[in-house]
């Protein structure tokens, strides 16, 4: 899987660079966050602009990220979904539980 990092205003911001996360690379991305959240990282935003499409591990994933996040006073949002993602966290009513911005400096306004 395709990820960058970049810390940009106090945040760990992951870039994924990938048009699909589903079964075949959702494993990856649970395993990266989870690895930032386990070197300290706790204030994270995950930027989506690139992801056309999500599945349910993909889901999973972010969630678990999430929960690992919370569990450690951090947080884990979520930045630049495309509509068709989006849907499936309303779908799914992820929505409510995510923080979801429409894009970066959104996120780092509403954050810090």
């Amino acid at each position: 899987m395709n990820l960058n990092l970049e810390k940009i205003n106090g945040c760990s911001v992951l870039f994924v660079q990938e048009e699909r996360i589903d079964a075949h690379n959702s494993g990856e991305l649970k395993e990266y966050i989870l690895h930032l959240i386990e070197q300290g990282e706790l204030n994270i935003v995950v930027q989506l602009e690139r992801v056309r499409f999500i599945d349910s591990s993909g889901l999973g994933a972010l969630l678990s990220g999430y929960k690992n996040a919370t569990a450690r006073s951090g947080k884990l949002a979520l930045a630049n979904l495309q509509q068709q993602v989006l849907s499936m966290f309303e779908l799914t009513r992820l929505n409510r539980v995510f923080e979801i911005y429409t894009n970066l400096n959104e996120a780092f306004d509403r954050r810090l």
